[in-house]
C-alpha cells in the first residue's frame, strides 16, 4: 500500500468514525437530499450538517448539485468501492509491513552504533531484530566453522557464545560437530565449504 493509499484509507476511517456522518450517509444511500431535509432528519443545525458534508465531499463519499439556491447531496457509490479496495488483506498487510519495518528500524537505530551493538536486547523481540541483523553477516550455502563465526561476531559484539547460542536457539542457524549455517525460509541447499 503507498503512502498515499495509506493516508486515504485513514482519512476514510476517521470521517466514518463520527455517528453524524454515518446517519446522513445512510440517508444520503437512500435519495439526494438538500442540508434543510437532512437537517430534520438528523436533528443536527444546518450549519452541522454543512460541515459533516463539506468533510464528506473532501473525500469523495458525496457529491454536490446546485438548482437554484439549494444544493443537493448525493451519496458516491465509487467511494466505497475505493474503500473496499483499500481494506483488502494484502493491501492492509502492506501497511503492517511498513510499520514493523519502521519499528524494526528504530530498534536497530536504538541500539547499535554503527555496526557496533551496544548491548544485547532483554526483551526477546527486539532481540530477534537484532538478531535477523547479525546473521545476515553469513551468507547462505556457506557452512562456517565456529571460530569464523566467533571473529565475526566479535566485530559486533564481546559476546558471541551468547549470539551463537541465541541464533541456534531462534532457528536463525543450525550446527553440527563445531560447524555453523544459515537456516530459515531462504535456506538453500548446503554447499559445503
Amino acid at each position: 500500500m503507498t503512502d498515499k493509499d495509506s493516508q486515504v484509507l485513514i482519512q476514510l476511517l476517521k470521517a466514518l468514525a463520527d455517528e453524524s456522518r454515518i446517519r446522513i450517509l445512510g440517508i444520503l444511500t437512500q435519495h439526494e437530499t438538500s442540508v434543510d431535509e437532512l437537517s430534520a432528519y438528523t436533528g443536527l443545525k444546518p450549519p452541522t450538517v454543512s460541515h459533516h458534508l463539506s468533510r464528506l465531499r473532501e473525500l469523495g463519499l458525496v457529491s454536490m448539485r446546485a438548482d437554484g439556491n439549494v444544493h443537493f447531496y448525493k451519496f458516491q457509490n465509487e467511494s466505497l468501492r475505493r474503500l473496499n479496495r483499500l481494506l483488502q488483506p494484502e493491501k492492509l498487510a502492506a501497511m503492517a509491513t511498513a510499520e514493523g519495518d519502521a519499528w524494526e528500524q528504530k530498534v536497530l537505530n536504538d541500539f547499535l552504533i554503527g555496526e557496533q551493538l551496544k548491548e544485547i536486547p532483554a526483551s526477546r523481540k527486539k532481540r530477534l531484530v537484532i538478531l535477523k541483523w547479525l546473521v545476515q553477516k553469513f551468507e547462505w550455502d556457506v557452512r562456517y566453522p565456529e571460530s569464523e563465526v566467533n571473529e565475526t561476531l566479535k566485530r559486533h559484539h564481546p559476546d558471541f557464545a551468547t549470539i551463537r547460542r541465541e541464533f541456534i536457539g531462534n532457528k536463525l542457524m543450525l550446527r553440527e560437530n563445531g560447524v555453523y549455517w544459515r537456516i530459515g525460509s531462504e535456506s538453500k541447499p548446503d554447499s559445503g565449504r
